[in-house]
């Protein structure tokens, strides 16, 4: 019986001189030129909000609107009770241990054997250092700025460690972010590549945002996880690029054309 071989658009593109030719400049402009300039100017522009939020933090601007949020999530009659059904408050801490460091660790293992049992060894290791770099640097700064826990709210568990910035936010902008990015890049599929995204970004919000409604962060702490973890992901897809340049991470696979 005769095999048939489905041949796929972007396959019948690619044999087109005039088309492959285009096809081929768009990739080394987007390796080269576009994807690090968009990288540097995401990783200076959260840079500078980070920085720029920070010092208003210091100067105590941003402590009324964090107070007003705070005291807006809870029962005016009883501070320790958030607002909204238990359930509600039983997800939001469910949704918090997606960006605890034992969740981080195993996620980051679990991608890093894929793409390493994928023949994408060196992405692998990519990822590992990424996010290993990040929980670095969520320390460091946590113990530079060192700002105490809301007492404004009881918490709705136990924390350990100083509030400025969220590590929860930090680390789940990190982690989801990094990876969506570099798993989105070695799919070909643009809706692979779409959802993965998709899902990375949703997953930061959510953990940023029950971290304020258990009432174990400021707003502005978690804001201040959000922009300085995106950045680092920015960063992270930067020097990824660079690496693929020079040829010492795989390259992904050309995405065909929607």
């Amino acid at each position: 019986m005769r095999e048939v071989r489905t041949v796929s658009t972007y396959e019948r593109l690619r044999g087109n001189p005039l088309t492959g030719r285009a096809m081929a400049v768009w990739l080394r402009l987007r390796l080269n030129e576009v994807g690090p300039l968009v990288a540097l100017l995401t990783v200076s522009g959260l840079g500078y909000g980070f920085f720029a939020l920070a010092h208003e933090v210091g100067e105590g601007s941003t402590e009324a609107l964090d107070r007003r949020i705070l005291l807006a999530l809870r029962n005016p009659a009883d501070l320790s009770d958030p607002i909204g059904p238990r359930w509600l408050e039983e997800t939001m801490r469910d949704i918090t241990g997606l960006g605890s460091v034992f969740t981080i660790v195993f996620l980051t293992g679990a991608v890093a054997a894929y793409l390493a049992l994928s023949g994408k060894v060196r992405i692998g290791a990519f990822v590992i250092a990424a996010v290993g770099g990040g929980e670095i640097v969520s320390t460091i700064l946590k113990l530079f700025y060192h700002r105490p826990r809301p007492d404004l709210v009881p918490h709705g568990m136990e924390v350990f460690t100083a509030s400025f910035p969220s590590g929860h936010a930090m680390m789940s902008a990190i982690a989801y972010l990094t990876l969506a990015t570099l798993l989105a890049r070695v799919d070909r599929h643009r809706r692979v590549k779409a959802l993965v995204l998709f899902l990375g970004v949703s997953m930061t919000l959510l953990v940023g945002i029950s971290r304020i409604y258990l009432g174990v962060h400021w707003p502005s702490d978690v804001l201040a996880g959000w922009c300085v973890g995106a950045a680092w992901a920015a960063l992270c897809w930067f020097v990824a690029l660079q690496l693929q340049r020079r040829g010492e991470v795989e390259a992904p696979d050309p995405p065909p054309p929607a």
